[in-house]
């Protein structure tokens, strides 16, 4: 009996210890009220402007890559039409007098010395494809990088004709 009142008695005295760290407990035990809630903010909505139009954005013209046929490096009919729209940014006034680096891309299957002489044929035949739309030759620097940087590293067939490509990559 003895033990269930000493429980009793320290349960009692842990919750007064307890409640005597909270100040709540001690505005209430001397009648006080908590303070007032903030009043609540007032949000005016700011004056508004007359709408001015504005003029559409111009459009970039983006450079896109084209592919290849397994070990060609010919500009297929889809892809003359992609490289047309390609002179386009060569012409627009933003880019004028631009370089351009003509990427030449393998995919994995040849050795690497192979790879790096048909990725730089891919990468002439684009360039001298544009130059003979009106692009300047001076402007468009070629390099072959093979099948060193594939765009997509699967190992099938849908990943090598996305790798067999053509990257036009502007340069500052």
């Amino acid at each position: 009996m003895k033990r269930k009142s000493f429980i009793l008695v320290l349960i009692l005295a842990v919750t007064t210890l307890s409640l005597g760290g909270c100040g709540c407990f001690y505005q209430q035990m001397k009648g006080e009220t908590p303070p007032p809630a903030p009043p609540p903010v007032v949000v005016t909505p700011p004056e508004t402007k007359p709408v001015v139009p504005v003029a559409p954005p111009v459009v970039a013209v983006s450079l896109k890559d084209i592919n290849f046929d397994f070990d060609k490096y010919n500009i297929r009919e889809g892809d003359a039409a992609i490289l047309k729209e390609n002179l386009n940014w060569f012409k627009a006034q933003e880019n004028s007098g631009k370089k351009v680096r003509v990427e030449g891309h393998c995919d994995e299957r040849g050795t690497v010395e192979y790879n790096l002489v048909l990725g730089q044929k891919r990468a002439d035949s684009a360039k001298n494809f544009l130059v003979t739309l009106g692009a300047d030759g001076r402007l468009l620097e070629t390099i072959s990088y093979g099948k060193e940087k594939p765009l997509d590293p699967a190992h099938n067939e849908e990943a090598w004709a996305k790798n067999r490509r053509v990257h036009f990559q502007p340069m500052q």
